[in-house]
């Protein structure tokens, strides 16, 4: 999916600022966020760029933690005073969906980084897992459980250096799988994907966590 150019200086959806609740923060430091906003906007969902504390309002009621370097990442939500937001989100059970650096933000343990950033999601990911031997590549596969009201058929998946998940803990549910590694997780209202949904035409994921 390309983004359009406007939303290089687009900070808010056209209707967030009328819209007292129900909006989708969107993490703005550093990554992939004007996608998912774009995405937001194909399905008229209000959404709202996060750079700092004073972002984050009571409109919010869920977050996007999007594709990045996982790293840079942690180091400005902490900067920017976001991190104690979205932290006291996640703890209070609201709706959060991570992609790629997301699910290394939202993972209680990396195998292969001593740091701990939220530390929500009970599985250990491996970060940079589709390294440079493997970099960029694409599959399909299908999205949560068989005869689930959730479940998704054929869903293309696009990885960018991704993680994959090493381990599961029992809160969590592996809801995709790629040549025997776990690639997307659920546990109650949070969805982490090692790959780019925000990067496709198919916007089924993203309806999902809008549904949460």
């Amino acid at each position: 999916m390309v983004v359009a150019v406007e939303y290089i200086s687009k900070e808010e959806s056209d209707d967030a600022e009328s819209t007292s609740h129900g909006v989708t923060g969107i993490l703005a430091v550093q990554g992939a966020f004007a996608e998912h906003a774009a995405v937001l906007d194909k399905l008229g969902a209000p959404w709202k760029l996060l750079r700092s504390a004073e972002d984050f309002d009571d409109s919010i009621d869920r977050v996007i933690l999007p594709g990045g370097e996982s790293t840079t990442q942690g180091k400005l939500l902490r900067s920017t005073g976001l991190f104690e937001k979205i932290d006291a989100h996640i703890k209070a059970g609201k709706p959060v969906f991570g992609t790629c650096a997301g699910m290394i933000l939202l993972a209680k343990k990396l195998d292969n980084d001593p740091n701990v950033y939220f530390g929500a999601l009970d599985a250990v990911v491996r970060r940079n897992a589709y390294g440079r031997q493997l970099g960029s590549f694409a599959a399909t596969a299908n999205f949560g459980q068989p005869g689930s009201r959730d479940y998704i058929a054929d869903f293309p998946l696009v990885f960018i250096r991704g993680p994959y998940v090493v381990s599961v803990g029992p809160e969590a549910s592996v809801e995709t799988e790629v040549d025997g590694h776990a690639v997307a997780l659920r546990q109650g209202k949070i969805l982490a994907t090692a790959f780019h949904p925000e990067l496709t035409d198919d916007t089924r994921i993203h309806e999902l966590f809008l549904a949460l």
